[in-house]
């Protein structure tokens, strides 16, 4: 009778914790009486309901927002990992307090006889493959979400507007960016993203370069990208090239050039290397010392043949700074094709595109030089071009000749609106980015700034013997054969 009274007036706490409940049940119990413990608990559950809509939204197209894969697949992840490590933590802060509340601490044993611990083993080992399993495909997810032309171009869309822009009408369009930057490989992949991590610091500070530098230091060799798809050893033949060339004294009538462009490689009939291809043959290696980081000013060429001999042209008027440490490169893909995808236009080349293609009436007198004028002007901002271009143009029409506004009023605002965009995909005031800040070294239009062919092909880089690096035309290009 004693023990059943004793056993009746037990505490009720006392019967159902201690007597009952082992270590790890209050340990468990406990922690979800800690504020730590409950936002551990909340975070976690919180992070995995919206990674999981977030991913069905994605996946499903509802909503079109780069900031959208920033959250579901970095922001989010961040936190239920976050959440899963706050949760032992509460708990071991829990339990170094038991003795606060008089409560032993006991050590903590699984023992699978015990049905108790064996659902919690259970539970514990369903919750954790779940997790993984949805971390799983949230990581698959966001490693294709990273490595998207979207995520380059608009998750950092103030810095890269202008080179996605340009992306978005290059060949290369159906390219990823990844493909030519990084490459493939899990070397290259971690060394891009460690970089990455620098250039998020700098946008998030404000620090980064206006515009971005070119060319882009540390790139990844030609060999191991663009020989993926385009492979020296394969190219020969010719390729004709045609330039229309509109004066302001004749809109209608374009000076045409064609010229039959000798790509070159491997010539199947002779097995030679020759042409403009030559440069990066597998039996020959160029390499040149540039003393400017746009690398228009060369100072020193080495050419190694294929029998070992190699010969050094070196430019006289060009020196080298004491004191600096430059790099010799041995040349590639990207030191003539500098601008294989972002290519930037010239306001030249498109009013006169916009006179072949008639989107620019040539009728109209003069249309050709105020064409020039307006999209030349140094705008301040973007929106100040897209706000006063088109009026401008018309302005400078109807100073010209009146009546040209009268008659062709219509066309002069839909050569205005063609200017218009050619300028919005050229030119970001904010950025400095201006016409002709990026150029091309295809070809020798530009010689007079230093870009092109003529870097080297100047008869003026000599070798010991005497040699000079040729600046023969018919090494490049001759006459079409129709």
């Amino acid at each position: 009778m004693a023990e059943n009274e004793n056993e009746i007036n037990q505490p009720e706490n006392e019967t159902k914790e201690t007597a009952y409940r082992g270590p790890w049940g209050l340990l468990i119990r406990g922690m979800w009486r800690t504020p730590l413990g409950l936002f551990g608990v909340a975070l976690t559950t919180i992070s995995i309901t919206l990674m999981l809509v977030g991913l069905v939204i994605d996946q499903l197209g509802f909503i079109h927002n780069p900031y959208l894969g920033v959250i579901i697949f970095m922001i989010l992840p961040g936190g239920m990992v976050t959440g899963l490590l706050i949760i032992p933590i509460a708990a071991y802060l829990r339990r170094r307090q038991f003795h606060k509340f008089g409560i032993s601490r006991d050590h903590l044993q699984i023992n699978l006889s015990d049905h108790r611990h064996r659902k919690f083993v259970i539970g514990f080992v369903v919750l954790s493959v779940i997790n993984i399993s949805i971390l799983g495909i949230i990581a698959y997810e966001g490693y294709h979400f990273t490595d998207s032309a979207y995520f380059c171009g608009q998750v950092c869309h103030q810095v890269m507007e202008p080179e996605y822009k340009a992306y978005q009408r290059s060949p290369h369009v159906r390219v990823p960016c990844v493909e030519c930057h990084i490459g493939p490989g899990a070397d290259w992949f971690v060394r891009a993203k460690i970089s990455g991590l620098r250039q998020v610091l700098a946008v998030i500070t404000d620090s980064f370069s206006r515009p971005i530098p070119a060319p882009v230091t540390h790139l990844r060799p030609a060999r191991d990208t663009c020989e993926h798809c385009h492979w020296p050893e394969k190219f020969h033949g010719k390729k004709v090239k045609i330039f229309n060339h509109f004066s302001n004294d004749d809109q209608e009538n374009p000076e045409v050039h064609e010229i039959a462009l000798h790509i070159g490689g491997r010539n199947p009939q002779t097995d030679e290397f020759e042409g403009i291809h030559w440069h990066v043959s597998a039996n020959n290696e160029v390499s040149y010392l540039a003393v400017d980081e746009k690398r228009t000013q060369i100072a020193r060429v080495r050419v190694k043949r294929p029998d070992g001999s190699f010969s050094e042209f070196v430019k006289e008027d060009i020196e080298v700074p004491e004191g600096t440490e430059l790099e010799w490169r041995v040349m590639d893909c990207i030191d003539c094709h500098n601008r294989p995808t972002h290519i930037y236009d010239l306001p030249e080349e498109r009013v006169d595109f916009g006179l072949l293609s008639k989107a620019i009436n040539p009728e109209i007198t003069g249309i050709r030089e105020d064409s020039l004028i307006a999209i030349n002007k140094q705008y301040e901002t973007r929106e100040d071009a897209q706000e006063n271009m088109v009026n401008h143009l018309v302005n400078l029409q109807t100073l010209r000749n009146p009546e040209n506004v009268e008659e062709h009023g219509d066309d002069i605002k839909k050569a205005g609106e063609y200017l218009l965009k050619t300028y919005l995909d050229n030119v970001w005031p904010e950025l400095n980015v201006q016409w002709g800040t990026y150029m091309q070294h295809l070809g020798h239009q530009h010689e007079d700034l230093g870009y092109g062919c003529f870097r080297c092909h100047d008869e003026e880089h000599n070798n010991e013997e005497g040699d000079t690096i040729t600046q023969d035309c018919s090494l490049c290009h001759d006459e079409p054969d129709f």
